[in-house]
Formats: C-alpha cells, structure tokens, sequence
C-alpha cells in the first residue's frame, strides 16, 4: 500500500493508495474518527474498511486530516477536514478519472465528513456511515440524501447512542429513490472492541448486495 502525499487546502496531506488495477475500477475513500480522539488513517476499522475495498478491486484512499501524522494544518472543527475530504477525492480523481462510481465510508467522526461529502459530489454512489455522531451533530444537511448506503452501530454504544442513529435512519427512509440500511452489532460499543469481525462481516454482506449486477439500487 505504497505512501502518497497530495495537496491539500492547507498543505500536504499524507496518505495510502491502493492503485486502481484495472481501467474504469471504482473509487472508495475511508475518513478516519475524531482527530481530537486519537483518530487517524492508522485506525484498525478504518484500516480494514482500506483493505476490504481494495481486495474488491476499488482504487482505495484513506488519508489523514490536517494536523493528523504527516499532514499540514491544524483541526478545523469539521469545516476544513470536510475541504480536506473534498481534496483527497479530487487527488484521486486526476489520477484515476475514467472510475465508474464512487464510495465513501466513514467511522464516527469520519461518517460526519463523509455524509457531508455525499452532498457535494454526485458522483458518490453508496456510503458506509460506522457509528454516525448522530447525537453531537445536526444530520439536516441529508436533505435529501442523494444516495444509498448503510449505517452500522453498536448496540450497546455510549457515545452515539443507538436511538438517535435509529431516528436518523427513520427520517432517510422516507425519502424516496434511495435504500438505506441499517444493522445494529449486538454488545458492540462504539470501538467495536470485540466485535470488529461481526462489525466486517456486516459490511461484506452489504458490499455483496450493492455490488452484484443483479442489486436493484444503482
């Protein structure tokens, strides 16, 4: 997983790549937790999302945003770690311009950034959102949610509360011409301490579903 620097609104921003391996592959981009939290690309949930999307042939980016490791800048309260977002898949864009779709997976802080991502680019096509701080940051920004994914939580969470997950995901399904999923990991706590494996298998099941050609939602 070679190491890339690529410019970002405040400076470099530090990396890992996995290229694309064949023409028109998908792209996937994975945003770590909170920076303030100790969040980085190294995270061990986002570094198995990073792994499960490039074994499926996606050119696959995690980075670290401003001020985290190698990169530049300092913590921005969301607002410039969304622009950082935005710039990675810029980078990874002019690298790989003929990709065929777009996703974005998220965990905690990184699903915050992510969804927001979701509203800017059209080109995203599915999302991962993993323990969404659905109750420490306004989610009506979904209006409406341009695209169809899952969100993934621990049922037993004392960080983002499950309910306030759940009530985010009752108001998306109202709308219409998007599918969104839901799972809750039994006993899972916001780290997914010991469940990472249910936590993946959960994702795999899902990535199965959206990815055959047989899947309803485009």
């Amino acid at each position: 997983m070679p190491s890339v620097i690529f410019p970002g609104p405040e400076g470099r921003l530090e990396g890992r790549f996995s290229p694309p391996p064949r023409p028109r592959a998908p792209v996937a981009m994975i945003l770590h937790p909170h920076p303030e939290g100790g969040g980085t690309m190294n995270d061990r949930i986002v570094q198995r999302l990073y792994k499960t999307f490039a074994e499926r042939g996606f050119a696959t980016l995690r980075f670290n945003f401003r001020g985290v490791g190698r990169s530049q800048g300092s913590f921005d309260s969301g607002i410039g770690e969304l622009s950082d977002a935005a710039a990675a898949l810029d980078w990874v864009q002019s690298i790989h311009p003929e990709a065929q779709s777009t996703w974005i997976a998220g965990y905690s802080f990184g699903a915050l950034i992510g969804m927001q991502l979701l509203m800017r680019r059209p080109e995203v096509r599915g999302f991962i959102a993993i323990a969404p701080p659905a109750n420490m940051y306004d989610f009506s920004f979904l209006a409406p949610c341009p695209a169809s994914g899952i969100f993934l939580q621990g049922a037993a969470d004392t960080v983002v509360q499950p309910a306030a997950v759940q009530k985010l995901v009752d108001k998306l399904r109202t709308q219409k011409h998007i599918t969104i999923h839901h799972e809750e990991i039994p006993r899972a706590n916001h780290f997914f301490e010991n469940e990472l494996e249910e936590l993946m298998a959960a994702v795999d099941n899902y990535l199965d579903f959206r990815l055959s050609p047989d899947c309803p939602i485009k």
